[in-house]
């Protein structure tokens, strides 16, 4: 499924204003100034995940629910086929493709990344996201340079990484071919229902 950003950021602003919460005060949950808040929200720029994770929060919605308009309905299993799930495009040309999608209360959010290698972006800063709960990361083919904070991690096929994402974290592909790795989020205990 792919998604459709003016109708995604048509249900934020919707929902927050059903809440009555301000522009303002979305713009502090999702660590971001006024400006860029309004710009994100009216879709006159790309959504991130760290970005859509946060409005969820803020809103009291499934991330699910946020992109679709419609909650998770499954209540015991789901099984998601190779290249089924919920696509998110990022900026920076990364793709999430949200796994389980329909499942209810989940413990976790988990996607298949895919980060195309590209010469120019390994000529940059690595863009560092920040958001609450915990990581884990497996490299499925390709390889990762990995930051966090000040430090930088080699992986490869069959690496797996764990790590605090309130600290900045990011990564790129090297090694000439594109990356594709599992990401699990585990939520904020805070923010379970």
């Amino acid at each position: 499924m792919d998604l459709n950003i003016q109708e995604v950021t048509s249900r934020i602003r919707a929902l927050r204003e059903d809440m009555e919460i301000s522009m303002q005060e979305m713009a502090v949950a999702t660590e971001r100034s006024l400006a860029e808040y309004a710009a994100q929200e009216s879709g006159e720029h790309d959504l991130s995940f760290t970005f859509l994770q946060k409005c969820a929060e803020r809103l009291g919605v499934d991330l699910v629910e946020l992109l679709t308009g419609e909650g998770p309905r499954l209540q015991r299993y789901e099984i998601t086929r190779a290249g089924d799930g919920i696509s998110i495009m990022k900026a920076n040309g990364y793709e999430y493709l949200q796994k389980a999608p329909r499942l209810k209360n989940k413990l976790a959010d988990i996607f298949m990344m895919h980060v195309p290698y590209s010469d120019e972006a390994l000529s940059q800063p690595i863009h560092l996201s920040f958001h609450e709960g915990q990581e884990i990361e497996f490299v499925v083919s390709g390889h990762m340079r990995f930051q966090y904070d000040n430090n930088f991690e080699e992986l490869e096929p069959g690496d797996i990484i764990v790590f605090d994402p309130t600290h900045g974290h990011g990564m790129v592909a090297v090694g000439g071919e594109d990356l594709y790795f599992l990401a699990i989020v585990i939520k904020d205990p805070g923010a379970l229902k």
